[in-house]
């Protein structure tokens, strides 16, 4: 996905999000690895996440113990918040 893309799915309404994945393979069973995947998603329902980790459950071996999870819009409106004092630009 190009810069063009991806800001263009900014546009269309979808933010920043970063997940991390912690999961046991199973000739590893006492080792906690950990899966970062960052992407841009669509809030509240994240289709992208729920169809990657539907796709982790089917598809691969690794047993999942836990997903944290964070997402940003970066594009929309964003709140001014005034200061006291004054600033002189010379």
């Amino acid at each position: 996905m190009g810069t063009h893309d991806e800001f263009a799915r900014q546009l269309q309404g979808y933010g920043l999000s970063t997940a991390e994945i912690s999961y046991f393979m199973p000739d590893y069973p006492s080792l906690l690895q950990i899966f970062v995947w960052q992407f841009y998603d669509e809030a509240p329902h994240f289709p992208e996440l729920r169809r990657f980790l539907d796709t982790w459950r089917r598809d691969i071996e690794a047993v999942l113990h836990s997903v944290r999870f964070v997402h940003d819009r970066l594009l929309g409106p964003r709140v001014w918040h005034p200061k006291a004092g004054i600033i002189t630009v010379q």
